[in-house]
């Protein structure tokens, strides 16, 4: 008895391709993982004021521009100053260095930065998807052999992206 598994295949296949735009279409999937309804067509990002006890001066525009970099980059919004379809707002609350290991002699070996920022997300279209002052948290640990001044840059940038990534997933990404 042979089997016929070429036809089969290929059912599968049309199947789906058939499938996977009408899905993209109504609004349910896009490949960007983003489930935008279609009807919101536009967003605004406030800028993201820094009201952290240690301000580091960068990070307000730094954090604002990301934000906006990465919705022009994966969605299909367009991008209002106000007034958008979504809106999202925030302030930095916390921009704390810690240490996070202790040597046998009670020295840091090893500290951490961590930044913490509370996010307004409004969506004028479907208000049950809007919160209000919702946390995000990230961090990374430096060796403490350094200063603070010759990571920061670096240490931010690497924070800002774990950020914007969470912010754009509780936002439109729905997980």
């Amino acid at each position: 008895m042979k089997k016929k598994t070429g036809s089969g295949r290929i059912c599968i296949i049309l199947l789906l391709s058939a499938l996977v735009p009408l899905l993209a279409a109504c609004g349910i999937y896009s490949f960007t993982g983003t489930s935008i309804a279609p009807d919101v067509k536009s967003i605004s990002i406030y800028t993201i004021e820094n009201r952290a006890m240690k301000v580091n001066p960068a990070l307000s525009n730094t954090l604002t521009n990301a934000l906006q970099d990465k919705f022009r980059r994966l969605t299909k919004l367009e991008m209002y100053p106000e007034g958008g379809d979504l809106e999202i707002s925030g302030m930095i609350t916390n921009y704390d260095i810690t240490p996070t290991a202790v040597t046998s002699n009670e020295v840091a070996s090893q500290n951490r930065l961590t930044i913490t920022v509370k996010i307004t997300f409004t969506n004028n279209k479907h208000e049950e998807e809007s919160f209000k002052d919702k946390s995000f948290a990230a961090f990374q640990d430096y060796d403490s052999n350094l200063s603070i001044d010759a990571v920061e840059a670096s240490l931010c940038d690497d924070i800002v992206e774990i950020l914007v990534e969470d912010i754009f997933n509780a936002t439109v990404a729905n997980w």
